[in-house]
């Protein structure tokens, strides 16, 4: 992932139109018209050889005629001229050009051949399909969009551009202005995960809209989102619900799980709000602008109408939100203003005459309740009551929209006299809504937000916390258990087999005997019955994946006879109803005798996009009817597999039966997590139904799907879209008498970032960064400590004290071959080898992950560092761009 080159497209000072003309209808007439309508006031270049004007604009012939080099290039020329232009403009130092116009047809053939072209000179290439770039800040429209939006702080990114040109127009009629709008068409160059990088480090951005079709690379996009949303909104409406999507065909997770719900959890697990319509796109982004995330959304109404009230309650509880219920402190407040002492309930109605002063007094005391995190105001109209003037006295009440930093929504109900209202209370930063059911979205959209945030703070850490207590050797007994499948090309495990695999990673499990004939059946279940009160006995074939489809599970056996008959009735019907498979022998297992079980189901699915998924839901036979699954993106830890629970109905009644032991579900979703982590072989994994008692958590049956041609490939699994906390990576060292621990940076580190700044000294910022520095913005901590420890990695140097003693950092090449380092050491640290040791610790990291070169620039004057680099087998040679500076680089082959 790189955004290399993309920076003019933010703010480009030049443009030039590659094949323009006057044509109607042609794509390049519409951009010129947007471009000159739109009163962009830097240069406007046509090119086209064929005319010598274009619009009153003089017309050049090419790339080398221009009379400058164009900061943003958009190209409507005929595609099989694209190539020739390309490295035309890539020769004469442009770096961003927009293929505008439809994809497909020829593009397809071409757009190796242009990429090709724009190698050498590292020009970005957005499109081909792309609607073109819009930068309302610059008045450049330079897009086939006829709307052209005002500036404002909301950046616009999608992948369709009839959808792009929808919403711009939408925006426009409602006065909402952009920072920037772009489609990217079909991303063969520039990609969602480029364009995220690029907004989030854009200061005129402060919230980014998406509109998703399709994930070309997602891990990378999963990368750009998350550090994109750890700094600012993101909020995403989805079409297409990412393709078709591939679960294992053979297992429950793979009818219980489409595509669309694996994407939502992606999206969720990326910090963004996902959203279902155009409205709501803008609401989200709106009031996730002017508040911060919410822990919890517990709201309090004040209403001088009931009935409204009681319209926002069910709204409310439609989308999952949180009504407060209010202190008795609070309620003895609110009798005191509210006629009749009727002021202990929420929604609080303070009656149809109410002025400013019982609005003011109301907010006053729900604002003071500790159980209240959010308000909302409404007002409906009354002959008593005049909107604006309690508009007014609300709107002067409150400090950027906030009572007690906790955010207020308003809700003026009405005609003109409402409208006035709504424009004084947004004017002064109060969020406001015509009707209660957006006000009351509008908060579940802060604690979404606020459980997203949270969320991206959670790495899980197999090295620091092992929530499973995994078996010593789990890894050597699944290979072991994955062999005979393998070598015979089975894709599917037998219960025996699939039992093994699961029960290695900790999962408690039923116990299983294998019998080969009924008369085994018999000896087995005798052995069982002298300490059970019933076996239950099951079929094991290879051919039939759910045995209960043919009858193959009988239940409830109280001896060895009838367990035996039990194995040959299964036999029986099995020749009736599936005469083709083989019967490979039978399960026999103790009948589990839990009063009050709930079974679940638990298990391994994958996604064609986002790849291996953790499933939950309501298990037992009726599964698939009751479609009650949730699932999440690996890898997860305890808090990761809670919230994955939460999301299910069977999760909530778990939630409410402390006896249910839902700590020991969650350590087997974690385990499973691990189990795809380590194995990349592993499709699918069925874990139905697994009891859940006031006993724990036991597996009465597992089926297990893998590839057989890659049960050799080993973890960390590659097609995990989040990649693994490298907890291998940790060491502790001892330098000069103190200790430190050298670890992969986490999100949580950005907490020990403006202590770690304050403590270098200004030379030792000078040095690091290039320049002097005074100040760092307040969200450089959260930019450097969120990392996908793929394209980039750093290693922290924690002292004793928990602060952070020392930085070491890598950025890779998109083809991963080549990356820049960087490292800092806190300046009363400095001559303790410490910058010796955790750079050195990140040359191992980088020879691990088969980097070829680390390299990087430091000041000439910098010799203290050129000293150590040098010493680590660097080498040095002045910079030909830069005097001031020294090239160096290790050949890391």
């Amino acid at each position: 992932m790189t955004i290399r080159n993309l920076d003019p497209v933010l703010e480009p000072r030049s443009v030039a139109v590659f094949g323009a003309t006057e044509r109607p209808g042609a794509a390049a007439t519409v951009v010129m018209t947007n471009l000159l309508a739109g009163g962009f006031e830097g240069p406007i270049w046509p090119v086209n050889p064929n005319r010598r004007e274009v619009m009153g604009l003089p017309c050049h012939a090419s790339a080398e005629a221009l009379p400058e080099t164009p900061d943003l290039a958009v190209i409507a020329a005929p595609p099989e001229t694209t190539p020739g232009i390309i490295a035309a403009l890539g020769a004469i130092g442009t770096k961003v050009a927009v293929l505008v116009g439809r994809w497909g047809g020829p593009w397809d053939a071409l757009m190796p051949k242009v990429l090709e072209a724009a190698r050498p000179s590292l020009l970005r290439v957005i499109g081909p399909g792309s609607f073109g770039v819009m930068v309302p800040a610059r008045r450049l429209n330079a897009s086939f969009s006829p709307a052209t939006p005002e500036p404002g702080r909301l950046a616009l990114v999608s992948q369709s551009g009839a959808i792009a040109s929808s919403l711009t127009e939408w925006a426009v009629e409602r006065g909402i202005g952009f920072s920037h709008v772009v489609s990217l068409g079909s991303m063969a160059d520039v990609d969602l995960g480029d364009y995220l990088d690029l907004l989030a480090g854009d200061r005129a951005t402060a919230g980014i809209l998406l509109y998703l079709q399709s994930v070309k690379s997602p891990r990378k996009f999963m990368s750009a989102a998350r550090s994109a949303a750890r700094l600012k909104p993101v909020v995403a409406i989805k079409g297409g619900r990412y393709g078709a999507g591939a679960l294992a065909a053979h297992l429950h997770t793979g009818t219980l799980v489409g595509s669309g719900v694996v994407a939502d959890a992606a999206l969720r697990r990326a910090g963004v709000l996902r959203v279902e319509g155009l409205r709501e796109l803008f609401e989200a982004a709106e009031i996730m602008g002017r508040f911060r995330p919410l822990r919890r959304g517990r709201l309090a109404i004040a209403t001088n109408a009931g009935a409204a009230g009681v319209l926002a309650v069910d709204r409310l509880m439609d989308v999952g939100g949180e009504l407060a219920a209010l202190s008795p402190e609070t309620g003895a407040a609110l009798d005191a203003v509210v006629p009749d002492g009727q002021g202990s309930s929420n929604p609080v109605d303070i009656e149809g005459d109410a002025g400013p002063e019982r609005y003011l007094a109301a907010l006053d005391a729900l604002s003071a309740d500790p159980g209240v995190d959010a308000l909302l105001a409404m007002h409906s109209p009354t002959g008593f009551s005049e909107p604006l003037t309690v508009a007014e006295a609300v709107a002067g009440c409150l400090d950027r929209g906030t009572l007690r930093s906790k955010p207020v929504l308003s809700c003026w109900l009405g005609g003109a006299a409402a409208r006035a209202g709504r424009a004084v209370l947004q004017k002064a930063g109060v969020a406001s809504y015509e009707s209660p059911a957006p006000a009351a979205a509008a908060v579940r959209h802060l604690t979404d937000w606020g459980r997203a945030q949270a969320a991206l703070l959670l790495v899980p850490d197999r090295g620091e916390v092992d929530a499973l207590g995994m078996p010593f050797g789990a890894q050597e007994r699944v290979a072991a258990a994955l062999a005979p499948a393998a070598a015979e090309g089975r894709r599917l495990l037998d219960g025996s087999e699939s039992k093994e695999v699961v029960a290695a990673y900790g999962v408690p499990f039923v116990e299983v005997r294998v019998a080969a004939s009924p008369e085994d059946v018999a000896r087995e279940a005798a052995q069982l019955l002298a300490r059970v009160e019933a076996v239950a006995v099951k079929l094991l074939s290879h051919d039939i994946p759910h045995k209960s489809e043919v009858g193959g599970v009988v239940l409830d056996r109280e001896s060895p006879e009838a367990a035996a008959a039990a194995a040959r009735a299964i036999a029986a019907r099995v020749a009736e109803r599936r005469p083709d498979a083989r019967i490979h022998g039978f399960l026999v297992q103790p009948m589990l005798r839990r009063s009050g079980a709930i079974e679940v189901i638990a298990g391994i699915g994958r996604d064609e996009i986002f790849g291996p998924v953790i499933v939950f839901g309501a298990g037992g036979t009726a599964v698939e009817a009751l479609r009650d699954t949730a699932v999440a993106l690996p890898p997860l830890d305890l808090a990761l597999a809670a919230e994955l629970m939460g999301r299910t109905r069977v999760g909530a009644a778990l939630a409410v039966r402390p006896e249910a032991q839902g700590d020991a579900i969650r350590r087997v979703l974690v385990a499973l997590s691990y189990l795809t982590e380590d194995f990349p072989c592993v499709r699918g994994v069925d874990v139905n139904p697994l009891l859940v008692s006031g006993s724990g958590a036991v597996a009465v049956d597992a089926l297990v799907e893998i590839e057989p041609g890659e049960v050799d490939r080993r973890g960390p699994n590659p097609d995990l879209v989040i990649r693994p906390y490298p907890a291998a990576w940790t060491r502790e060292v001892e330098l000069k008498g103190e200790r430190y621990t050298f670890r992969a940076i986490r999100p949580t580190d950005a907490f020990l970032y403006p202590d770690f700044l304050k403590r270098l000294d200004s030379e030792a910022i000078r040095m690091r960064f290039l320049a002097p520095r005074r100040n760092f913005p307040e969200d450089m901590g959260l930019r450097l400590s969120q990392l996908d420890y793929d394209r980039e990695m750093a290693f922290v140097a924690i002292a004793e004290d928990g602060s952070l003693a020392a930085v070491s950092r890598l950025s890779a090449s998109p083809g991963r071959e080549v990356a820049e380092y960087a490292l800092v050491v806190r300046s009363d640290l400095a001559g303790r080898g410490l910058g010796t040791a955790i750079l050195s610790h990140l040359i191992d990291y980088a020879r691990a992950e088969g980097l070829h070169r680390l390299e990087g620039a430091v000041l000439r004057e910098n010799r203290g560092m050129l000293g150590l680099i040098t010493r680590l087998g660097f080498r040095v040679a002045p910079d030909p761009d830069d005097m001031e500076l020294m090239a160096t680089w290790l050949d890391l082959e």
